[in-house]
């Protein structure tokens, strides 16, 4: 049985095909679940928890941004949660939502000196966290974060992506 019940819709014709997006999603979040479980020594629910992604571009996360967080400013990820969870916690039936830019993750990626789907990988591990109640406000939530991160992205075979660099605050 799946982990997760992963839910996608994919907004912007730049993006890969939802296949390649969903088996992409599944192997990535499925790591994250598994590690997470571990970490907190709780089994996952028996039932898979249902979780959207949102594939879309700058245009339409700007204006998401804008709406819930008074940013007008596209960028990369934004996590929303169906329910308040403390890092620690296991979720119930709905995680909630995660909505990605594309042309914010391909600018990022060439900044990073990244692949495209390698900065992706990284992204959705991100948004995955906050769904759990994990942040990065303060630097000892992004420390933790950043931990979990590094973690989850080692079992996927992919480097540290913040090696030399302070906790994102």
């Amino acid at each position: 049985m799946s982990k997760l019940d992963i839910q996608i819709t994919v907004e912007n014709e730049g993006w890969r095909d939802e296949a390649a997006l969903l088996l992409l999603s599944e192997r990535t979040l499925g790591a994250a679940a598994e590690l997470l479980a571990d970490e907190e020594k709780q089994p996952f629910p028996e039932r898979a928890p249902e979780l959207s992604l949102v594939f879309t571009d700058d245009a339409s996360i700007r204006e998401i941004n804008a709406e819930w967080r008074g940013k007008d400013t596209p960028t990369n990820v934004l996590s929303f949660p169906a329910f308040p969870l403390q890092p620690g916690d296991m979720p119930g039936p709905m995680l909630g939502d995660i909505v990605i830019a594309r042309e914010t993750v391909e600018r990022e990626a060439v900044d990073l000196e990244k692949t495209f789907e390698d900065h992706l990988t990284h992204l959705l591990i991100h948004g995955f966290l906050h769904l759990f109640g994990y942040d990065h406000m303060e630097t000892d939530e992004a420390e933790r974060m950043e931990r979990l991160e590094t973690r989850i992205l080692a079992v996927l075979g992919l480097s540290d992506p913040y090696a030399g660099q302070d906790p994102i605050v």
